[in-house]
């Protein structure tokens, strides 16, 4: 098959010895940052960005990637030793985790989340290995119309699957798109929202952005909460690995069932988090003994962390062959593509097949990596939290600092990181989301680009958006999904018992 061909080309890139010093990097890395609680991959991806400003495109995608492998696997560290979840998607892993680790079987949960996440990301990385390219195929036949039609799509599954209020999620969306709008019209060249301002002129950047809402915003609240960590001690022994390993193979369905349930919602917007807590809930209502949940079951762990790889995983596969995120932190990668100077969607796999597949070639080999440093190293991991965080905090914000200057040499954009990151704490304290600004940043110019063309070829007619059974039912898809919150209440309405 051509796709084990080009796969096998992208295994040589990425193999390239340097390439494989930054795999190794970026798994050191994001399993630090999986392990601080709060800062999370999109975080961490977002902070680093700039690091990868001298990178050939290739290294600078399998060092990022890598980054959000080993943050998958460093939430799992805080959620089973310190009952802290270090990711949002490991706070299912707590409720049966962190009993294991005081029942003196810490070892023992952590080797089973490991692989867990490993089988996970694994039957997520094969699924991308031969759906993307058929997607992307498919999409090549797409004009401005249906282009439109996926980033609605796109938008409509954020505001009608999103966790919060639809109305925060489409607030939040509307204020992206205000800030894509700042800057050089690029159909007409007219200035908009700039102000007579020439910092504005070049637009509001994206990195500049997602360091703010990001990176900062999460540190302000840390401070605020006061984070102090108290916790089980562990190290997996060899014994330990082989006798856990013995036992996973007959949890084998338990293993396909959350890797499906993360694949589907990685593909869909809805991410890790709510993987992870459908695949602990499904497998608790499945159990024989579901009163055994919860005071340290061994599936109770496998079910989150299987899900949760395979949804952080999948996420990939819109972004590489539809150029649409899946996820927050796939919307941060897209940034950085965009940054780099490729053009997200299908023409990656015409045009740049070698980043394509090195980059996929890369997500096997940043697993194995990833699987066998955790293993190795756990407690040198978790005695990063035995540093204060206040040092840990003074750095970050150095680091962050320095990040949004490296993007134009230009102070302006540390008083915007410093902007936005007020403004992102603000949000998360008012619970508004965070996802669906960025993706309208990130996305903003090719929305409007796309729909100004439509517009264009149909003599401004929006009948263009139903023109044919594509463009027409991935609108209707979008418009269900849009509104799906507000006819789940209907039907609710109709099916509850009206009072005698």
């Amino acid at each position: 098959m051509e796709e084990i061909s080009l796969l096998m080309q992208g295994f040589a890139v990425a193999l390239q010895p340097e390439n494989i010093i930054l795999m190794v990097a970026g798994i050191v890395l994001g399993v630090l940052i999986g392990v601080l609680p709060g800062l999370g991959g999109a975080n961490g991806i977002a902070i680093l960005l700039p690091l990868t400003f001298a990178l050939p495109p290739v290294s600078a995608i399998i060092l990022l990637s890598c980054i959000y492998w080993g943050a998958l696997f460093g939430g799992a560290i805080t959620s089973i030793l310190f009952n802290i979840p270090g990711e949002p998607w490991s706070v299912a892993t707590t409720f049966d985790g962190y009993p294991m680790a005081q029942q003196g079987r810490a070892g023992e949960a952590l080797v089973a989340a490991f692989t867990s996440s490993f089988v996970g990301a694994f039957i997520a990385v094969l699924m991308i290995t031969f759906v993307a390219p058929l997607v992307a195929q498919f999409a090549l036949q797409f004009g401005p119309p249906e282009f439109f039609a996926v980033m609605f799509l796109s938008f409509a599954c954020f505001i009608g699957l999103s966790k919060g209020s639809p109305f925060k999620a489409l607030a939040a969306m509307m204020f992206g798109f205000l800030l894509a709008g700042v800057g050089l019209d690029g159909v007409t060249g007219q200035l908009r929202m700039t102000f007579g301002s020439m910092e504005l002129m070049r637009g509001i950047d994206f990195l500049v952005v997602v360091i703010g809402l990001f990176g900062l915003s999460e540190i302000f609240q840390s401070i605020e909460e006061g984070l102090r960590f108290k916790g089980q001690s562990a190290k997996i022994t060899l014994r330990t690995m082989l006798k856990t390993w013995s036992e996973l193979p007959r949890h084998w369905w338990l293993f396909i069932r959350s890797s499906v349930i993360g694949c589907w919602m990685g593909v869909t917007p809805a991410g890790a988090t709510p993987a992870s807590f459908m695949s602990y809930g499904v497998a608790r209502r499945m159990a024989t003994d579901k009163e055994s949940f919860g005071k340290g079951r061994v599936e109770g762990v496998i079910a989150p962390e299987t899900a949760a790889h395979a949804a952080g995983t999948s996420a990939l596969l819109p972004m590489l062959s539809l150029g649409v995120p899946g996820s927050p932190t796939a919307a941060v990668l897209l940034g950085g593509l965009i940054m780099w100077g490729l053009q997200p969607g299908p023409m990656l796999f015409v045009e740049q097949k070698d980043f394509v597949w090195g980059l996929i070639a890369s997500m096997y080999l940043g697993n194995i990596v990833g699987l066998i440093i955790v293993l190795a190293a756990v407690p040198w991991f978790a005695m990063i939290l035995r540093v204060p965080f206040s040092i840990i905090a003074a750095i970050i914000l150095m680091v962050c600092a320095i990040g949004a200057y490296t993007v134009n040499s230009a102070e302006f954009d540390v008083v915007l990181m410093l902007i936005f990151g007020v403004i992102g704490y603000v949000m998360k304290k008012l619970d508004y989301p965070l996802a669906p600004l960025v993706l309208a940043l990130v996305l903003g110019d090719r929305t409007e680009e796309s729909f100004r063309q439509a517009l264009l070829i149909s003599e401004g007619s929006l009948a263009v958006f139903f023109s044919n059974w594509l463009v027409g039912t991935i609108m209707v898809a979008g418009l269900t999904l849009m509104f799906y919150p507000a006819i789940s209440k209907l039907m609710a309405g109709f099916r509850s018992p009206k009072p005698a």
